[in-house]
């Protein structure tokens, strides 16, 4: 019996195209040349999972400063349909939820579901997010169009490093 090697390695130019292949497989929308080259220069924000040395997934995340905060936005969080359910997932959060609580400074951690995609949904609330809005019309091209925006709340407005002004 062999035992499962699960670890995240880095996005280069080497393997970029694993990622587009992945993401072709995983997401119902199309990515552009420009997400590819801001991923390529994300660092620890861009991540592909691997399963005993075969990538199975990937997150891809950003900081967004709009709205006078700082906030991570996962764009990609995906695992190929047959890796689900074997930690993958919990281990690519896991490292985005690391990132934030190393870097201290982050307000939440948001990203956009599919309405329909229960399982999504699901999954990113037993790791704390909560669904705080509801967009329709945001996809292109895809049904349903709607997604909500799930956020997890790192620091209160109002409060700085753990102090509450």
């Amino acid at each position: 019996m062999t035992r499962e090697n699960i670890e995240l390695g880095n996005v280069t130019p080497h393997n970029i195209k694993q990622l587009k292949r992945l993401n072709s497989v995983v997401f119902p929308v199309s990515y552009n040349d420009k997400f590819y080259k801001d991923v390529l220069e994300a660092g620890e924000l861009a991540k592909l999972a691997y399963y005993n040395d075969i990538v199975v997934g990937a997150v891809c995340c950003r900081i967004d400063t709009s709205e006078k905060t700082r906030r991570l936005y996962i764009m990609t969080l995906g695992c190929l349909y047959p890796y689900r359910r074997l930690g993958i997932g919990t281990l690519m959060v896991q490292h985005v939820l690391n990132y934030v609580e190393q870097d201290g400074d982050f307000d939440s951690i948001f990203l956009h579901v599919q309405v329909n995609n229960e399982g999504a949904i699901d999954f990113y609330k037993k790791f704390g997010f909560e669904i705080v809005e509801t967009k329709e019309h945001y996809y292109k091209r895809i049904e349903p169009a709607d997604a909500h925006v799930l956020q997890k709340t790192i620091r209160k407005k109002g409060q700085t490093n753990g102090i509450i002004e």
